[in-house]
């Protein structure tokens, strides 16, 4: 059709070039027109045929699997097939109530009388029974197989050991009983199936009951929602994808239970101040060891995942301060032999940083176009960005220590050599998505550092979240001795490794034990479009606090009193592979674990904690890397899996929890796989 186009535009503009006289001109120029319809009937019609031509070729030539007749069945029997491996006989009990639920949301009045569903279940039970193992998504032939090992030479339980989960992993689940919210009592609205079916039929309800109290980071009015507890609450996020279970199970062959493991589930949507002021998760935490130690007269191991390991180090400060934990500068040595750090989120997340300003990440961006769409209609990136600012515990994944960590514009310590856009614009922009308004009175967005795109987003979100950060994190560098030995009185510190000192307890061990070799977001290109004028931010106060205690700056409101910021997302549509770094659907690719940047997993480990600055009493601090080595025949990866989730079953690390716990920790040594070393030296630490 462009070619008929030009055919068109080029007759017009020869007809309209030629010198004649008005009367002649004027019928030369409807016989022209005549004509050039005539041509365009023509041209649409051969067009047509062709195109029909070209369908039916395609038609006849797809082959038989892509085809509807074979695709229909196959997703029946795929479906069918899931059910048998996910579906656990206690789920049928509940067919009852989820039904009633969904007939509730859609307003249908029809009485449903009680079915017994106990001989259903009792079969279903014996049919799940008679299915091999490796066939069940839970299940692939290594369990136990650690701990049979570690038993077989003649290892067995020797200190009490405590596993603390990371961010989304623990279980939570409902206590409210308030009449809207009563039909959710004792159910997880967090892990398992029950989350799915909320999230799908009463998604509105779900959000509000998740969603806290963006003013004081607690419970909303009529909702109280808690972790499950016990060592279930983070085994698995549902039927079919363990969590901790590999690692209690290999524990458990070598004498480990409840008498002397702990799983200590916690409200990750909570800051680490609330924590305790609601939970007293931290007050709970110290009379567990100190349990332990009474009972057993032996220290504690302590294993922690992800953001767990940012909750550890809280811990340690909270546990010595006078004002709050009252053990003083002590208390570590004598009760924690050897600290565990799993994936540990030390210097922040990039992808949190996105999650804060468009609710995005690179699993949002690069799904397929129909699950994007899908995505978007049913839980737009803007419901995402509010839920996600009302977490303030995530926030304790921001990224830390700003340009002398993460780079500038000309720089960054992991950037390859040759590469064609540095790291260090933790935020880059191409161009603007929409044309802008003559009357737009904000300046074209230039690229940013940490520094930079760290007040830049927060500027882009409510003034209630700013306070929160401000009065629970600080996310800087120190590197006053004096200055951080003040900062072991301020709680705002304690989440932020650059900013406090590790405990003087020299006799305690550290491991950091990561996985490497999977592509990891590091950076971003962003787009922009007119002025954002979604709902959600029109009752925010448009300001930046610099510090809790000041006045905050106000920015000028944009034309019309909309929102004080345009709209701003990951330029999804930019991919370039050829590149360094590469670039897909607007995400810059770094190294890493697949969740967490190798920067942030290792640069503490391998040269920030080797300071006296930051480690005062020496602590001993051992890395361990393990290649991402997935078998591709197994859905998670296998044994040599590392990526940021499936590392908590690979058999690398279960040798090296179950090592430590029963008393050989001292076979554990350094083993790289990366140039984090070389990374770690370009950091501006001095």
């Amino acid at each position: 059709m462009s070619t008929l186009s030009q055919r068109i535009r080029t007759r017009s503009a020869n007809h309209s070039e030629a010198a004649k006289p008005p009367f002649e001109n004027e019928v030369g120029k409807e016989q022209d027109q005549s004509q050039v319809v005539h041509d365009m009937q023509l041209e649409a019609t051969q067009q047509a045929k062709l195109f029909d031509a070209q369908i039916h070729k395609l038609k006849k030539e797809r082959r038989f699997f892509a085809k509807a007749r074979f695709l229909f069945p196959l997703g029946i029997l795929l479906g069918i097939l899931l059910g048998f491996i996910l579906i656990q006989p206690s789920d049928f009990q509940d067919i009852h109530s989820n039904l009633l639920l969904l007939m509730e949301e859609y307003d249908i009045s029809l009485r449903i009388p009680d079915i017994d569903l106990s001989r259903v279940e009792l079969e279903w039970r014996r049919f799940r029974n008679n299915i091999p193992e490796v066939w069940k998504l839970n299940n692939d032939g290594r369990e136990f197989k650690v701990g049979e090992a570690m038993k077989a030479r003649g290892l067995t339980a020797h200190y009490p050991i405590v596993l603390v989960p990371g961010i989304v992993s623990t279980g939570l689940e409902s206590w409210s009983t308030s009449p809207e919210y009563r039909p959710f009592f004792r159910e997880k609205l967090w892990g398992g199936f029950n989350m799915v079916s909320q999230v799908i039929f009463n998604r509105e309800k779900w959000i509000s009951a998740m969603m806290l109290d963006p003013v004081t980071g607690l419970d909303p009015p009529g909702v109280k929602i808690r972790a499950v507890e016990g060592v279930g609450a983070a085994s698995s996020f549902m039927t079919g994808y363990w969590l901790w279970s590999k690692i209690v199970e290999n524990l458990a062959v070598v004498n480990y239970d409840t008498n002397n493991l702990h799983l200590a589930p916690y409200d990750w949507r909570l800051s680490m101040w609330n924590l305790e002021e609601r939970d007293g998760y931290f007050s709970k935490l110290k009379a567990t060891i100190e349990g332990f130690k009474k009972r057993q007269g032996k220290k504690t191991i302590i294993a922690a995942h992800s953001m767990g390991s940012t909750v550890m180090l809280y811990f340690f400060k909270w546990v010595e301060s006078p004002e709050h934990g009252g053990g003083g500068s002590h208390w570590v040595e004598n009760h924690i032999e050897s600290y565990i750090s799993i994936a540990g989120t030390h210097l922040g997340v990039a992808k949190a940083m996105a999650a804060f300003l468009s609710g995005e990440m690179k699993d949002t961006v690069q799904m397929n176009p129909a699950g994007a769409y899908v995505l978007e209609r049913f839980f737009s990136r803007k419901e995402r960005q509010k839920l996600f600012c009302s977490w303030a515990g995530s926030a304790s994944m921001w990224i830390k220590g700003g340009a002398d960590v993460w780079g500038d514009a000309n720089w960054a310590p992991d950037d390859e050599p040759g590469s064609s856009h540095t790291h260090g614009e933790l935020i880059a922009f191409r161009q603007a998505a929409v044309p802008l308004s003559a009357h737009d009175i904000t300046q074209p967005t230039r690229n940013m550092t940490a520094d930079d795109a760290s007040t830049w987003i927060l500027e882009r979100t409510p003034s209630t979240f700013q306070k929160m950060i401000w009065t629970n994190y600080s996310f800087g560098i120190e590197r006053s001795e004096q200055a951080l030995k003040k900062n072991a009185l301020d709680p705002r510190k304690w989440s932020n490794p650059l900013e406090v000192q590790l405990p003087n307890a020299p006799s305690m061990k550290m491991i950091c034990v990561y996985g490497h070799g999977k592509e990891t977001e590091r950076s971003y290109w962003y787009t922009h479009g007119p002025h954002d004028h979604e709902e959600s931010f029109v009752e925010v106060e448009p300001s930046t606090c610099a510090e809790p205690t000041d006045k905050c700056k106000h920015t000028p409101r944009p034309p019309l009193d909309s929102s004080f910021s345009r709209a701003n997302w990951i330029d999804a549509e930019y991919t370039q592979e050829t590149t360094t770094p590469k670039v897909r659907n607007g995400v810059k690719m770094g190294e890493g674990d697949g969740t967490v940047s190798l920067l942030s997993l290792g640069a503490m480990c391998v040269e920030g904690w080797k300071r006296p600055r930051w480690n005062p009493g020496g602590i001993k601090v051992t890395t361990v890397e393990l290649p991402h080595q997935p078998a591709p025949n197994i859905p998670r990866g296998g044994a040599n899996t590392s990526d940021h989730v499936d590392i908590l079953g690979s058999t690398g690390l279960n040798e090296l929890i179950v090592k430590v716990a029963t008393g050989v920790g001292h076979e554990v040594e350094d083993h790289f796989v990366s140039r984090i070393r070389e990374f770690a030296q370009r950091v501006r630490w001095d």
